[in-house]
């Protein structure tokens, strides 16, 4: 298991503009060539954006782009003709495959924190997609085969416990709250990327609870 703490993060996005953005992994101006990716896992950028604040329209191409709101209103448009909010709950994935521009905003009144994901498909090329689901259960996995992935959410009230799966790769982001993971303490902003799991556990330790997105992923 190898713990990566919040504080750990690169520094991004463009304060003067109220973008401010915690990297997880090498990207942009930051390149640590150690650091480039985990398991299909290529980035987990943790972003905040003041009211009125977001990227324009920008171009991705053969990435999987998944989107967890943590507090407040992302607005979503892309030149595939979709335009979403996605709010607390709901998974956002847009399969960029051979190009594809979008544009993501902060259009309410209120800041904005969402975890944005980017994984590596199995195979390049293709036809867009774009697809929400509304309000994960955390009984629900939500699967992105495309990159070999499959998605847990998991909310934790004080002390409870929930089986980490086992798997080759997997990743533990904590969105919010503090837990133990092996008897490993994290708290909000840290992450766990752990080979060949297996029989692992997490543990809620704030009064508050947790909240946990675990990545689980085939070898590549």
């Amino acid at each position: 298991m190898d713990v990566r703490r919040a504080d750990e993060r690169y520094q991004g996005g463009d304060p003067a503009a109220g973008i401010e953005t915690r990297h997880a992994f090498s990207f942009g101006p930051h390149y640590d060539p150690d650091n480039l990716r985990f398991g299909a896992l290529i980035a987990c950028n943790e972003e905040r954006l003041a009211p009125g604040a977001g990227f324009d329209e920008h171009p991705h191409s053969h990435t999987e782009i998944v989107t967890w709101v943590v507090e407040g209103e992302l607005t979503h448009r892309d030149t595939a003709g979709h335009e979403t909010v996605v709010r607390a709950g709901d998974v956002q994935r847009l399969s960029s495959a051979a190009g594809v521009r979008h544009v993501e905003r902060n259009d309410a009144a209120v800041p904005l924190t969402f975890v944005q994901m980017w994984l590596a498909p199995l195979d390049p090329g293709g036809d867009p997609a774009y697809e929400i689901v509304r309000g994960i259960a955390d009984s629900t996995p939500y699967a992105v085969p495309e990159a070999g992935a499959m998605l847990h959410v998991r909310r934790l009230a004080a002390g409870e416990r929930t089986a980490v799966p086992d798997g080759a790769y997997l990743y533990v982001h904590v969105v919010r709250g503090e837990v133990t993971l092996g008897g490993e303490p994290l708290g909000t902003g840290d992450a766990a990327r752990l080979t060949d799991a297996r029989d692992m556990e997490a543990v809620a330790v704030a009064a508050t609870g947790a909240e946990l997105l675990v990545w689980e992923m085939t070898a590549r």
